[in-house]
């Protein structure tokens, strides 16, 4: 989840005021006709990635502040990754720059003051969608109403964001059934709507482009005859890994090993730039050889993949390998599945509750001394034996996995889980 992956396409573009112009307070001209039929519309600060990043949150942050915005709330964003120096617009919504602190909790609260001040007679509202443990700033003791879509990627829930759930101005939101019960069984009443995916996600054979149609396996420089596992995850930290490169690709070279066919592609940052590890140096550890596997091109990587060019990558794959050390969600699990492409993950957090058409691997409890929490490591072998089931499948576009994936579709999810949340929301702003 806020992992560097694909972007958002979007009609709209980013500009910046002129000189020392203030960026309107508004939205579109869509949202503010008729902006009082929906009795319970708030005024929103946003706080996440840019809509516009390559990033999990990012495209979460334009899939549901989009929404929020055709549903006559008024909302603005706070870029706490993506913005910097000045306010911007996006499609017509207002972004805020990030602050001089690491998550910007340094300004949040006058970002929202700013907000709230640009049409007081609307009840008001903070959202964030981030990790809550890093807000440290007293100052969000001022801000009444705050609701967080809140990642929970260990177990039991970690103290720091039980402590953020129980503030008395925080309404938590879990992402995932398995946060929901973590939350609930350390006493912590919270609302329940998972992440989702755009319509975009789909069996896709091939894409056009202004420089022809190209196929998921022309993308990857792949042969069609050869059988490909994908790893779409962000390489970011070291200690721990949570993507757990190393058993994935540990056992992807056992798997491999008389398997002359199988290749495996990592979409992902190659050398550890964002404090990762340097890919290429594991992958000779683990006796991957140079013709055994392709990884993303660097400078596309960094500057980010159109969501369609994604998913014809995930529909060119044969198993997407996505164990990890824990997920708040894990949206590529359910965007490869959209694709038709099964999955293999860890048993573990919110991971098998993703699973439509796949794999849950064994794991074994890893401590997590910074989050007072257990993490888990997935077991080698057990994603060996996922592989060669895998590999034993049968080809092609598993019906099952794109039915499986179709509950999370974004209008889908906003209608039956956001709907009822942002009511729930608006009474209680409505109380004070």
């Amino acid at each position: 989840m806020g992992n560097a992956r694909n972007r958002q396409e979007h009609t709209g573009r980013v500009t910046r005021p002129r000189g020392g112009d203030i960026a309107p307070q508004g939205n579109s001209a869509l949202a503010r006709a008729g902006r009082f039929a929906n009795s319970d519309a708030l005024r929103i600060l946003w706080y996440s990635n840019a809509p516009f990043a390559p990033t999990g949150y990012g495209t979460q942050t334009a899939q549901v502040v989009q929404r929020l915005i055709k549903d006559q709330h008024e909302v603005a964003i706070h870029a706490m990754y993506g913005i910097e120096g000045i306010s911007s617009m996006w499609n017509g919504v207002k972004l805020y720059p990030r602050g001089m602190s690491a998550y910007s909790d340094d300004i949040m609260v006058a970002h929202w003051m700013d907000w709230a001040n640009g049409n007081r007679e609307m009840p008001t509202l903070m959202m964030t969608l981030f990790d809550v443990w890093v807000l440290q700033s007293p100052s969000l003791d001022q801000v009444p109403h705050i609701a967080s879509w809140i990642p929970v990627d260990h177990a039991p829930c970690p103290p720091n964001v039980l402590a953020w759930c129980r503030r008395d101005n925080v309404k938590p939101i879990a992402m995932s059934k398995f946060g929901l019960q973590m939350l609930q069984n350390a006493g912590v009443d919270a609302m329940y709507v998972p992440h989702a995916i755009e319509k975009v996600f789909a069996p896709t054979p091939k894409i056009v482009s202004s420089k022809g149609e190209f196929t998921g396996r022309e993308l990857m420089e792949i042969p069609d005859d050869k059988f490909v596992v994908m790893m779409n995850a962000a390489n970011k930290g070291a200690n721990p890994s949570r993507k757990s490169f190393a058993e994935n690709i540990l056992a992807f070279a056992i798997f491999a090993q008389d398997k002359p066919d199988a290749m495996l592609y990592l979409h992902t940052e190659r050398d550890g730039a964002m404090g990762g590890i340097n890919l290429v140096h594991l992958l000779e550890a683990c006796g991957v050889k140079p013709e055994q596997y392709k990884i993303c091109d660097p400078y596309a990587y960094r500057t980010g993949f159109p969501q369609q060019a994604l998913a014809a990558l995930y529909s060119a794959a044969d198993v997407l390998l996505a164990c990890s050390m824990g997920e708040g969600f894990g949206v590529p699990v359910i965007e490869a599945q959209a694709c038709g492409t099964r999955v293999i993950v860890s048993d573990y957090t919110a991971q098998p509750e993703l699973v439509g058409a796949g794999w849950a691997v064994d794991i074994q409890p890893f401590w997590d001394a910074h989050q007072r929490s257990w993490f888990c490591t997935p077991v080698v072998s057990s994603i060996v034996d996922a592989l060669k089931a895998s590999y034993e499948a049968p080809r092609g576009v598993d019906k099952q996995a794109v039915a499986f994936a179709s509950q999370y579709d974004a209008d889908l999810v906003y209608e039956q889980s956001w709907k009822p949340v942002m009511k729930q929301l608006s009474e209680w702003c409505k109380e004070a």
